[in-house]
């Protein structure tokens, strides 16, 4: 018999699987297909809480990075959008990170000797910080429902932009989005 507590947990994993399994068939049937648009946040929604740890083992806090606009992207290494939209990160990341930007990768409960692993084989090189959530505490407190979700934190430290699916990240226009905010 379950407690109230564990069931509910039960409840929540059984529905944040059906929707990963939604999203990651659909891409693999199709194929991946990448968009070029973010949803806009309306409101002073401010990003919640982020620190975890790296693979390289270093440390990791959002608050430390206020000043600068974040992409923060949560992914698994099995998930079809999710491989498929890490090339255009880690442009957008090449080619905005000296006028502001920071992209973090949030990995879904995978160890570091697998996402390194995976990273060594992927075939293009990223350089930007890959995170570990373990428990997925951080994919809960972001009300994360689907991978891949990406959201937008602008240098306040509130959530301005969202997307959950693939997203050709270097895209003129969500380039042209980042810009915005990175002039704010």
């Amino acid at each position: 018999m379950l407690r109230g507590g564990e069931r509910g947990l039960r409840a929540w994993r059984y529905r944040f699987c059906a929707a990963l399994l939604t999203l990651c068939a659909g891409a693999a049937a199709a194929g991946p297909s990448l968009r070029d648009s973010l949803s806009p946040v309306t409101g002073q929604i401010a990003a919640p809480a982020l620190s975890l740890a790296r693979i390289d083992g270093k440390s990791y806090a959002l608050a430390q990075r206020r000043g600068r606009v974040v992409m923060v992207n949560f992914w698994a290494t099995w998930c079809p959008p999710c491989r498929a939209e890490m090339p255009a990160m880690e442009r957008l990341w090449q080619r905005l990170h000296g006028r502001g930007l920071d992209v973090v990768g949030v990995n879904q409960g995978e160890s570091a000797q697998a996402i390194s692993a995976f990273l060594k084989d992927f075939g293009t090189p990223i350089s930007f910080p890959i995170l570990l959530d373990s428990d997925s505490k951080a994919l809960d407190d972001w009300s994360v429902r689907g991978l891949p979700a990406t959201f937008i934190v602008d240098k306040r430290g509130r959530v301005r932009y969202t997307a959950l699916g693939g997203r050709e990240m270097d895209s003129t226009h969500i380039v042209g989005l980042i810009n915005g905010l990175l002039a704010e």
